[in-house]
């Protein structure tokens, strides 16, 4: 995993000053420039896409989604111009241009007697022409429901609204977390870390969670992937809770306890496992420092900084309250902690003091907060 910062893509240059439309409240842009703009993006009760200045850590603009809140998954297209957001009790998907909050696609799954759920699972192609989820179907009978095969569903970006899968492929069941390779596969997070290839239906096993091979003092992990966010670094982080027995007595008051983590890096595909740091407190979400992949920041109650390669935790600092999610920017300069509330706290990545907060006119819950990098 390579410790170097890495950067995202930035977009074509916008010419002219665009006006905000009827769907999107908020300033209006400024004047084409050279230099690239980083934004932070989340989505809100009671369901709103939120555009927020990493400069100012301002609300840029807020544009509204259809239907009721889902579970706030965003997924970029490759350029950072366009947001494709999970919502209607994550059924629907619609994508949004975020510098002027304008619709340019919809996907709604469900029919009428299938319905269809998306656990978190949006990915774009790394050419942005197509869009991935993981459909969960039931079909709706007189007097049962029927529980369906899991399909990766496969849409045409470039097709408008209201668009139909163009093609799909069965998956296993418990997918949450997807992202895409650079080799055009997508990473499917379940039960064991899986590839599948979204022309051919090909599936290939990443790294062994449920089904790992370390003997009978391990314990089987608990893998959890629903805020994998990664993309100052190009990776994708499934993180995991697992323990090392002192004997064949399995004894769980005196085996040692670990966090892990599977983490693969989306440009070359290269993939490590490993134990982390101990199991000290619950931990959501894992991001990596883009200038040392070996440091790691964990939230949840607590804001935590880690050193993997050392398995050392370097220091912890109360959280106000409960946060789900976590974020940097690409630069490292600035650590975001998100989700469950209505605000956004800013912290120091250094220190992990807290050096501001963003308030949000609604909760986030389980939404994701992404960082883009635009050229205006």
């Amino acid at each position: 995993m390579k410790t170097k910062k890495r950067t995202v893509r930035a977009l074509l240059a916008l010419a002219g000053v665009g006006v905000i439309l009827s769907g999107c409240h908020g300033n209006v842009k400024q004047a084409a420039t050279t230099a690239p703009h980083e934004y932070l993006l989340t989505v809100t009760r009671p369901n709103q896409l939120q555009v927020i200045d990493t400069q100012t850590n301002s609300i840029t603009r807020s544009c509204d989604v259809p239907g009721y809140f889902g579970a706030g998954s965003i997924a970029m297209s490759p350029d950072g111009r366009i947001a494709y957001v999970l919502s209607n009790k994550w059924e629907d998907i619609y994508g949004f241009d975020i510098t002027d909050c304008k619709m340019v696609f919809s996907a709604k799954q469900s029919s009428s007697d299938v319905i269809v759920k998306t656990f978190f699972s949006l990915a774009v192609s790394p050419d942005g022409k197509e869009l991935y989820t993981v459909q969960n179907p039931v079909r709706e009978l007189d007097d049962r429901y029927e529980v369906m095969q899991p399909q990766l569903a496969v849409f045409d970006t470039t097709a408008g609204l209201d668009v139909q899968p163009s093609r799909s492929w069965p998956v296993d069941r418990r997918i949450t977390k997807i992202a895409t390779l650079d080799n055009g596969e997508v990473v499917l997070g379940g039960a064991d870390l899986k590839a599948i290839d979204p022309r051919t239906g090909t599936v290939r096993v990443i790294s062994k969670l449920q089904n790992w091979e370390r003997g009978a003092r391990w314990l089987t992990p608990d893998a959890f992937a629903v805020s994998s966010q990664g993309e100052h670094v190009g990776e994708y982080i499934m993180a995991y809770v697992t323990a090392e027995f002192k004997d064949d007595s399995m004894n769980f008051e005196t085996a040692d306890w670990w966090w892990g983590m599977s983490r693969v890096d989306l440009k070359s595909g290269a993939v490590e496992q490993m134990e982390t740091v101990p199991f000290q407190f619950i931990v959501f979400s894992w991001v990596s420092d883009p200038h040392d992949s070996n440091i790691i920041y964990g939230a949840f109650n607590t804001l935590s900084k880690h050193n993997i390669n050392e398995k050392k935790t370097l220091a912890v600092t109360d959280m106000d309250h409960t946060y789900y999610t976590i974020n940097m920017t690409s630069d490292g300069s600035t650590l975001y902690v998100g989700g469950t509330s209505s605000d956004i706290s800013v912290h120091d990545p250094e220190t992990l003091k807290k050096i501001g907060s963003i308030q949000l006119p609604g909760d986030m819950s389980t939404a994701d907060m992404r960082l883009v990098r635009l050229q205006e």
